[in-house]
């Protein structure tokens, strides 16, 4: 495996392309450790693989990876990065968390606001708090509630989903019961197309029942494997070209690489081959 040091030399002459797919962002969530251990470091590698956008998962109780607002996005400026997005929680599992939408939530869009993020995004719930289609119409209502305030910042509120939401209750699948509650000027949708195939839905389909409402994607690819391990964009089973050749009718914006887990290989160097499948992929070939 490369060590940081060998993947600074390796990419440091890496420019940044697009291909036919647009700008390719990063969440952060898949070098995870990487950005505990030396933040301005790995963003300084991830920009030299040529990654332009990338998201938060680092934010808590006032401080990205540890750096208050205005630290933070000079690091992201001095590195020709930009932030449009950032994961948020409940605060249910946990309620002393301060700055979640449960507990100072407007402390958390000013801090967004300052950081000029455009985006708020409840990144996953708990097992409890979804445990029957009563706890959904509770996070619909929260997640217009806290839209509502968002929109004072210019911030869209925003949810990212999993498999688990394509349960069905009754008749009524989880997932599309969200869409169909939650105001659409106040609320937006991540899809994670991983974790739509995990769920037995087609992300197309999605689009075309509800076009416009998927802002944000999560680009992660499935393995052919009997567990459907997590792999790298471009090495899977997820047929990426009407995806991407779809992405106006589901209203995308901005998308970002995310890899939850590794099998054999680093992170790093994981969010590279993905990049550079993404800069040379064109959807209409």
């Amino acid at each position: 495996m490369l060590s940081v040091g060998a993947l600074t030399l390796l990419h440091c002459k890496a420019k940044a392309k697009t291909g036919g797919v647009g700008k390719i962002g990063l969440q952060l969530w898949s070098v995870r450790n990487a950005m505990n251990e030396d933040p301005i470091g790995t963003l300084k590698l991830l920009a030299d693989i040529g990654y332009k956008d990338v998201e938060c998962a680092g934010y808590s109780e006032g401080k990205f990876y540890g750096m208050s607002p205005m630290e933070f996005k000079k690091v992201l400026a001095d590195l020709d990065l930009e932030m449009q997005s950032g994961h948020t929680q409940t605060g249910k599992q946990n309620p002393e968390t301060k700055n979640t939408m449960t507990n100072g939530w407007e402390g958390a869009l000013k801090d967004a606001a300052e950081m000029g993020q455009k985006s708020m995004i409840l990144a996953w719930i708990a097992p409890e708090e979804r445990d029957g289609l009563d706890k959904y119409k509770e996070l619909v209502e929260l997640l217009n509630t806290c839209g509502e305030k968002a929109k004072e910042y210019g911030i869209q509120m925003g949810y990212h989903n999993h498999e688990f939401e394509f349960e069905n209750f009754d008749g009524v699948v989880a997932y599309e019961y969200m869409i169909e509650n939650t105001d659409p000027k106040l609320v937006a949708f991540e899809m994670d197309h991983f974790w739509v195939k995990k769920g037995n839905a087609d992300s197309v389909d999605l689009f075309n029942k509800y076009p416009g409402r998927f802002p944000y994607w999560h680009v992660k690819d499935m393995d052919d494997t009997p567990d459907a391990f997590f792999t790298e964009v471009g090495s899977g089973i997820i047929d990426w070209a009407p995806i991407f050749q779809n992405k106006e009718k589901s209203g995308m914006q901005y998308f970002y690489v995310e890899q939850d887990d590794f099998r054999g290989i680093e992170p790093l160097d994981s969010v590279k081959i993905s990049h550079d499948y993404l800069k040379n992929f064109d959807p209409k070939v």
